[in-house]
């Protein structure tokens, strides 16, 4: 083997140890009532579960236990907003403006999340709603002429795309002037 020098490392490593335990948090008592008091206990409890995995000769060469909490609908809002940004800047690479509904993002959020994995599967939701559908209905002329598209519910199970023409605001004389 090779050596390597760990001096200025951060190593960071993740775990789903106790993702059993807080997919059943109903049965350890973790309520809505008091976040705080029940984060604090679910730190508790996921620290004896990682002492109970893993040897202390391991542990004692860890600095740091961080335990995310659980996502809210807003922190889902958040990162389909900030998935769904880079979407739109490769639209508008392309002469395409995109806007989505508020209950397309919704819809999103529902076919996204899962408790047990987080937020990853989101991003998939995203291409399988959002950008596989637009890539296969711009490829196939749908929004030929078309600037705008946009996306709202259409049932259960899918999205619907909808382009329009929307004429461009003509730059004056004067703003053209300043810009030169």
């Amino acid at each position: 083997g090779r050596r390597v020098d760990f001096k200025n490392v951060v190593l960071i490593m993740t775990s789903n140890i106790g993702a059993d335990l807080i997919k059943n948090q109903s049965g350890f008592g973790f309520g809505k009532k008091e976040p705080e008091a029940n984060y604090e206990k679910m730190k508790e409890t996921l620290q004896k579960e990682v002492e109970r995995h893993f040897r202390p000769e391991f542990l004692n060469r860890v600095d740091n236990t961080i335990v995310f909490k659980a996502l809210t609908r807003e922190d889902l809002q958040t990162i389909v907003d900030y998935e769904l940004a880079k979407v739109f800047k490769r639209l508008t690479e392309h002469g395409f403006r995109l806007e989505l509904t508020d209950q397309a993002k919704e819809f999103l959020i529902d076919k996204g999340y899962n408790p047990e994995f987080g937020a990853r599967p989101l991003r998939r939701a995203i291409e399988h709603y959002i950008e596989d559908p637009l890539s296969e209905a711009v490829l196939a002329g749908k929004f030929k002429g078309k600037n705008l598209i946009k996306i709202d519910v259409q049932d259960e199970e899918h999205l619907k795309l909808e382009g329009f023409e929307i004429a461009e605001p003509e730059k004056s004389e004067h703003a053209v002037a300043k810009s030169q």
